[in-house]
Order: C-alpha cells, then structure tokens, then sequence
C-alpha cells in the first residue's frame, strides 16, 4: 500500500481499563468514518500512565498488567477491525516483571509490540525496560515504535530506519515542564522539546512520523498533547495543539520517502566508519550503530 490515510491521537484516560476501551472505540470508530487506516493511540491509553514521576512514584500500584496475548489485546484487535491501531499499554512479561509497552493490532491480531528502552526520572521504579528496536511489517507498510522518551535519543529512531522503517510511530505521555511551568501551555518548554523531536527524527531519518500524546491531566502531570502527523521533510502535515483531537492527514509513503532522499538520502550518505567515539575509561574504539560488530 502506499497512499496511507493515517491519524495521531491527542486523548485523556486513566485507571478506569473499560472508560479507557470506551474512548478507544469512539476514536477508532471516528477515525474510520473518516477513513482513516493507520490510528495511533497515546502511551499508556490502556490503563492509564503513572500519577507521577517524582521519587514518590513507587507508592503508586499503576496500571494493570496485561499480557500481549491476553483478552485485552485481542478485544482491541477486534476494534481495530480492517484497521492498523497502535496502542499504550502496560505488558505483564513472563519473568513477573511488568513493561511500558506499545502494541500494533489489527483485525488479523498483533503484528507488532514495543518495550520502552529509555526510562526517564523515577520510571525505572514501575517498569522494567526493552532492550532493542525493530520494524516490522504491517498493511500499511513497514513500520517501528517507540514510547515518549525513546524519541529524546536520535539513535532510537535510526535503528527502526535501518530496519527498513517507513513510518515511525511514537506513543507519549508526555508532560508539561516540571518546574517554572508556563501558564500557557502552547509556550511550555518541555511542549517546544516535544515538537523538536518530532521534526528532527522525521527529517534526519527521512521518514513518515506519527507522535501521540496524552492530554488533560492525571496525578500531578499535566500533558501537552501536540499529537501530529510530520512528513519526511519534517513538516508537519497535521497536528492537535495542546488540547485533545486528532490530526489526520493522507500521504502517499512510497512517493514521500522517494522524494525526500532524491538527492540528499540521509540513510545513504551516511559514514558510520568515521563515527566511533574513543572510550574514555579503556581508549578502545566504541562500535557506531548500525556499523558490523
């Protein structure tokens, strides 16, 4: 497939697992009578985030633990229908450990699953945390996840494009600054970081971008929402502001990717032998990404 109708979701949710499925079904119920065929959710949206991410943060139980092949994937799979959803939820992993994770269903069941590999702040006390990023293939073409803070590391981004990547989906609940928070939202600087890195891992990995964000507030967060669909020139075709909605956009992915590598083809041009950086503890070189081992 390459024309791709595709959307990014702004949302609230919480604790409450079936007021959250009850807002899922509305928004995969709206984005299909818009004909939207990639939809992604926000971190988290089964369940809902943590309330906190200072050092207390161990006090809450957070969200239920659900397995990837337990019968709340598969009800999300079954609304998915001829849909591709992406969703936040926290994974129950076999070890007792519990993950903050994304799932990528449809009617077909789960095509795709994301462990978030970079902890940010107290995070590490409720989730254990993924090792690796792939792509994988699904009806509207190739594509890798990856969960808020993952996005903050350039690296995270060009594994899932030298895995082939096509979109990108990243999944937040992103919040506004925790200290000298701006009364206007729109002007918050954790806000202006969030879009940076939505641009800047379009653009240098010349690939289509989808960010979802959860909005409102939970606990002591308060999120900024800013879902938006960005081309591979990092433009942003679409996008929510800090309130709740979904940004829509239809783009053809093959044409989009061919055009923005052209001339300059980011993948292409690249020269991991000149990116090794010297261990300053051993003085031996350290293996760039994507470079043999």
């Amino acid at each position: 497939m390459s024309t791709v109708r595709m959307a990014a979701v702004a949302a609230e949710f919480g604790r409450d697992l079936e007021e959250d499925f009850r807002v899922v079904e509305g928004l995969i119920d709206r984005a299909r009578a818009d004909g939207v065929q990639l939809l992604a959710l926000p971190e988290a949206c089964l369940g809902g985030y943590l309330l906190s991410l200072d050092d207390d943060a161990e006090l809450d139980a957070g969200p239920p633990a659900l397995a990837a092949d337990g019968p709340e994937i598969r009800r999300l799979a079954v609304l998915a229908g001829e849909m591709t959803v992406v969703a936040g939820y926290c994974e129950a992993g076999t070890d007792s450990r519990r993950y903050n994770s994304v799932v990528c269903v449809s009617g077909d069941g789960v095509l795709g699953n994301h462990r978030k590999v970079h902890q940010p702040l107290s995070e590490d006390a409720s989730y254990a945390s993924g090792d690796r990023f792939h792509a994988f293939a699904t009806p509207v073409g190739r594509i890798g996840m990856m969960i808020c803070y993952d996005k903050a590391f350039p690296e995270s981004a060009r594994a899932l494009a030298l895995d082939g990547a096509e979109i990108g989906v990243c999944v937040s609940a992103w919040p506004g600054a925790r200290t000298q928070p701006s009364a206007d939202l729109a002007e918050d600087r954790w806000k202006r970081r969030f879009d940076l890195f939505d641009r800047a891992r379009a653009l240098e990995n010349q690939m289509v971008w989808l960010s979802a964000n959860q909005s409102g507030t939970f606990g002591s967060l308060r999120f900024v929402g800013s879902a938006k669909v960005v081309d591979p020139g990092g433009e942003i075709l679409a996008e929510t502001g800090v309130t709740a909605g979904m940004a829509t956009a239809e783009l053809d992915v093959t044409q989009a990717l061919e055009t923005a590598r052209r001339a300059m083809a980011h993948l292409r041009d690249r020269r991991p032998d000149a990116y090794v950086a010297e261990n300053a503890v051993s003085g031996t070189p350290v293996a760039p990404i994507g470079s043999p081992a």
